[in-house]
């Protein structure tokens, strides 16, 4: 497989997370000498399977599973000290080397305290149900809520002087203990000075880890190393873009990429866009095609959708192009990595929704107010599915006519070339489609 045409790139989900980002960017890592986390934090889960073995991520880039790939989590990333170590500890038990040499920490990274998972839930729990947000209770809403608002947030450059530190924590926690007790009503108490010995002990951990990124990477571009942005969310959940206010905290999107990172935007060459063979969506929130029937209930288990942080059964319907095509839009991939395809396999008749209509008119745009958007009727493009079992096909002539037929309709529908389709979890189970050639 090589992709060296595509010069540094960034790897976007086009719909609402879970597309498989972390498969394709394992994949496209093998022309690579970096990737980086730009946005998100622990509340980010991806799932690669390597050799049969099975790897969970959340904090780490997916690149940690390839040797001699420098992953970089960047200044736009939100860090969760405890998620991150002990994930580096799990992979180390497991055989992968996690080192200063292929592992490096933004100084600017912002630091998610245990008050902001507390926050999370709180704010969550007292919403109103039909305005709850559906929240992994990570702690990175109130995280970037606190960046922005700067006078109690804590950066990973911080930590250091121990003095320094801990006198500002001490300020920081008693303005959130009063906040969370006037606000909210609870009367517990985080201790400064427990949070700090903790936090530091942190820092010493994550000592070996930690540089400027913004010059390390500028400094890879320079020399022409081949750098990989890594999406941490769907598109379709972009802060800016998606579907507020259910959406995450950060920007997912182009805008992440360079003010995550810190490069600039003649840096990156190009995209992908990675989509699932169909829709699925975790948490509150619109979701015009959504199957709450048997098919779903089919594809959730052929899938395995369940959350890779929170293991909520994920919510499933049939592909949304007018989604698709909005996040594609603002994001411009050069080509589509189009992921599941064999979990559709024995669905009888497959449909992709290819526009809106609402009061009898038809939408030409994907709507911003999510009200408009929970009233709108898919108008469907009905395809025959097909039986068989894909999951050994390797090249685009071994699929079936009925399967190539939906890849088409996908790319079309999308005004985008599909390169790279899935056809199995493994690492392997991938098939390439060259260029100047099409479903």
């Amino acid at each position: 497989m090589r992709f060296r045409d595509l010069g540094n790139t960034c790897v976007f989900g086009l719909q609402w997370g879970d597309e498989g980002k972390g498969k394709v960017v394992d994949l496209l890592l093998e022309d690579y000498d970096a990737v980086v986390r730009y946005s998100g934090g622990a509340n980010a889960g991806h799932t690669i399977v390597v050799d049969g073995e099975k790897f969970a991520l959340h904090q780490l880039p997916s690149g940690i599973l390839r040797p001699n790939i420098t992953c970089v989590i960047a200044g736009g990333s939100v860090l969760d000290p405890a998620v991150l170590l002990g994930e580096i500890a799990a992979l180390r038990e497991r055989g992968v080397a996690v080192g200063a040499r292929n592992l490096r920490i933004s100084q600017r990274a912002h630091l998610v305290f245990p008050y902001h998972r507390r926050e999370d839930a709180l704010s969550e729990s007292a919403a109103r149900i039909g305005e709850r947000i559906g929240t992994t209770a990570r702690g990175i809403g109130p995280c970037y809520a606190d960046k922005y608002a700067r006078h109690w947030a804590v950066r990973v450059c911080d930590l250091f002087p121990e003095a320094r530190f801990r006198e500002r924590l001490a300020a920081i926690v008693a303005h959130k203990n009063t906040y969370l007790a006037t606000v909210y009503g609870r009367a517990e108490l985080f201790d400064a000075e427990r949070l700090a010995s903790e936090y530091l002990a942190f820092a010493e951990a994550l000592r070996p880890f930690v540089c400027d990124t913004t010059y390390l990477l500028n400094e890879m571009v320079r020399d022409g190393k081949r750098v990989l942005f890594e999406g941490a969310q769907g598109c379709l959940l972009d802060v800016d873009h998606g579907t507020y206010p259910f959406v995450t905290s950060s920007s997912a999107g182009v805008g992440g990429v360079v003010s995550g990172s810190g490069v600039p935007i003649s840096a990156v060459q190009s995209a992908v866009g990675v989509v699932k063979a169909y829709a699925t969506r975790v948490g509150a929130g619109p979701f015009p095609t959504e199957l709450n029937d048997e098919v779903g209930a089919a594809i959730r288990e052929r899938g395995g959708e369940y959350g890779t942080t929170t293991g909520r059964p994920r919510r499933c319907g049939w592909f949304d192009a007018v989604a698709a095509s909005y996040a594609a839009m603002f994001t411009g991939p050069t080509f589509l990595a189009l992921l599941h395809l064999d979990t559709l396999a024995g669905v009888d008749k497959l449909r992709v929704c290819t526009a809106y209509r609402l009061g009898g008119a038809h939408l030409a745009q994907f709507p911003c107010d999510v009200q408009v958007l929970e009233q709108v009727e898919p108008v469907y493009e009905t395809l025959p599915g097909w039986s068989e079992d894909i999951g050994g096909c390797r090249r685009l002539a071994d699929l079936p006519e009925s399967a190539r037929r939906y890849v088409r309709l996908i790319g079309e529908r999308l005004g985008v070339p599909v390169r790279m389709i899935g056809v199995g979890p493994a690492r392997d189970q991938v098939i390439i489609v060259e260029d100047g050639h099409s479903a």
